[in-house]
């Protein structure tokens, strides 16, 4: 039998199943989820070779697998995470019960100061290891394609450490993963006085050695009150985009930041976040290529309001969902919980959901040529569900898990 081959049968219904549209899914077409029912899916050295109709299903010598009942689905695309970090920061979980804000936690030096000073003594091989185990939950949870930030370091060196954590990562996983560098993610204490200098530092010298080494994929920016300002992101992305990183950014989380509109200035690939959008915002979006990546599990833990996708998706645009995966504000890379979420809190449709948790979130990391859908020639990422009724099971049982099996490229994970 050829490794990294398997011929999946008696499918249920599978999901995604687009013949040309490689993406993003806008506007009212969110709630399309094409499928075949009573099908088999063909995957040879990792990718989708074929599929349709079970009466179509061709007789091979490779390992098969009955799926009686069960759907198949693309693996998820978080197209937005933090997984490199060190220990962790249930003591501001605490903190937040008691009545802290994240901004007065962010004041006392928690926070991402909180996670910074940890990883900056925290032994590469050490930090390698527990991202790993982070890495290995997620893919577990139907993760077939992540983004992962830097951020955490806030210095040259603990930037760099982080960058090469995942670089390491990429090489040495199935999961398909894009690196971002996000030093402009807060202030470090050392900088406090002389934000300009720090902002020196990431433009004049970390940029380019990032760019120099092909650490990252993206260069993202904290746009936001309290963090950056638009003017100092349009600096940063500038010039990151000028060395090849292209922009991402983090944007109206807490406030009306005009993040949105300096992302879309500087043709980001998406703009993530998104909890204070209005009118404005929405038509600014419109007129773009970028994509709003809503991420409702740190809208659920800081029990902040959630982005209006119901009023963005009405509107005509695209939305992605991830799950922002960190240490401070969404300790979960659970993606079917982020649909159950954007579903109850945010009046998203199943079909919605999933379409930006895969099709959409693929989008937002420039991955939809290959992934979040079942087409030929993409990557062999599945999700088997277990023996469930409808798709709308999925973010119903919010508590339950409902997968069968994931494969990564062709493997059984």
């Amino acid at each position: 039998m050829a490794p990294n081959s398997m011929l999946i049968g008696n499918i249920k219904r599978l999901y995604q199943t687009r013949f040309s549209k490689s993406g993003p899914v806008k506007g009212s077409d969110m709630a399309t989820l094409p499928y075949l029912e009573n099908a088999y899916l063909l995957i040879q050295d990792g990718i989708i070779k074929d599929f349709g109709p079970m009466q179509d299903c061709p007789e091979l010598n490779l390992e098969y697998i009955d799926t009686t009942d069960k759907f198949v689905l693309p693996a998820w695309c978080d197209s937005h995470t933090h997984l490199v970090y060190a220990g962790s920061r249930e003591s501001e979980f605490i903190d937040k019960i008691k009545g802290l804000s994240y901004e007065e936690i962010a004041k006392r030096g928690g926070g991402i100061l909180n996670s910074a000073q940890k990883l900056r003594t925290t032994p590469e091989e050490v930090l390698l290891e527990q991202t790993s185990t982070r890495l290995n939950e997620i893919i577990s949870f139907g993760t077939g394609a992540v983004e992962i930030k830097s951020g955490y370091g806030l210095d040259l060196e603990s930037e760099l450490k982080m960058l090469r954590v995942i670089r390491t990562l990429k090489a040495n996983s199935l999961v398909t993963i894009k690196s971002t560098f996000l030093a402009a993610h807060a202030l470090p204490l050392e900088y406090k006085d002389n934000r300009k200098a720090y902002i020196d530092l990431i433009v004049d010298k970390m940029l380019p050695i990032v760019a120099d080494e092909a650490l990252a994929d993206f260069c993202d920016v904290f746009c936001d009150r309290g963090f950056f300002t638009p003017e100092e992101t349009d600096r940063i992305l500038l010039v990151g985009n000028k060395l090849g990183l292209k922009p991402k950014i983090h944007a109206n989380e807490l406030d009306y930041s005009g993040g949105i509109q300096v992302g879309v200035k500087n043709k980001a690939i998406s703009v993530d976040h998104l909890e204070c959008v209005g009118q404005h915002e929405i038509d600014c979006l419109l007129n773009s290529s970028t994509m709003p990546t809503l991420l409702p599990s740190t809208a659920f833990f800081l029990k902040l309001e959630y982005p209006p996708a119901r009023k963005m998706i009405d509107s005509g645009l695209p939305v992605a969902l991830a799950s922002d995966y960190n240490p401070g504000s969404s300790p979960s890379g659970k993606m079917s919980f982020v649909i159950s979420l954007a579903c109850i809190y945010m009046k998203m449709l199943p079909e919605e959901a999933i379409n930006a948790a895969t099709i959409n979130g693929a989008v937002a990391m420039e991955l939809q040529n290959s992934h979040g859908q079942i087409k030929k020639g993409y990557a062999g990422n599945i999700i088997i569900s277990k023996k469930i009724p409808e798709i709308a099971y999925i973010p119903y049982s919010f508590g339950s898990d409902l997968i069968d099996k994931v494969i990564l490229k062709g493997l059984v994970q």
